[in-house]
């Protein structure tokens, strides 16, 4: 039998998108305000390979990265989940959306998302709240499941993911408080 350990913390992430240059600076400053400094953000990279969002959004959808600084514990998720959508409702226009927040982490071994849309592949959290391992880490690189979302899967999103495992890996190691078992 396996001994319960509390997990190692993770390194907090977020999607931000929006076709609107403003709303995406707006909405990097309330992450910030809520979660503490960021560590990495991506310049704003094009969403375009699905049309999924185009009738809330319209065209001209651009999406940053982010990386926060403070390590949380993974449990953490759902309520930063909820935070989040509580956030997007902050800039929209009525039931349309004009930002998309997507949370999750980063570990050595996996990217998480957080979702409220059940599936076969996802694990039910707490609070209505899905956790779906996105990209599992093997043969040194951030690999796609076959659900993986089409632009997480590839090669510019799995590196930026890698500089983010890099600098998470350097925070486990700057603190050997919290290197994870084994």
């Amino acid at each position: 039998m396996g001994s319960i350990k509390k997990p190692a913390p993770v390194k907090l992430i977020s999607s931000i998108f929006s076709n609107n240059v403003v709303l995406l600076d707006d909405a990097r400053r309330m992450l910030e305000a809520q979660f503490g400094p960021m560590d990495y953000a991506t310049d704003p990279m094009p969403f375009d390979q699905t049309n999924y969002y185009e009738s809330e959004f319209g065209v001209g959808i651009l999406r940053q990265v982010v990386a926060f600084e403070r390590l949380i514990d993974p449990a953490e998720l759902p309520a930063i989940k909820i935070s989040t959508n509580e956030m997007e409702l902050t800039w929209a226009d009525g039931p349309r959306r004009r930002v998309n927040l997507d949370p999750g982490y980063v570990t050595l071994a996996k990217l998480v998302l957080a979702t409220t849309k059940n599936q076969a592949h996802r694990i039910y959290m707490s609070d209505g709240v899905y956790a779906e391992v996105t990209l599992r880490y093997r043969d040194k690189h951030f690999q796609p499941w076959e659900w993986t979302y089409p632009d997480y899967g590839l090669p510019a999103y799995r590196a930026l993911f890698e500089e983010i495992r890099e600098r998470y890996r350097q925070q486990l190691r700057d603190d050997p408080r919290d290197l994870p078992p084994g």
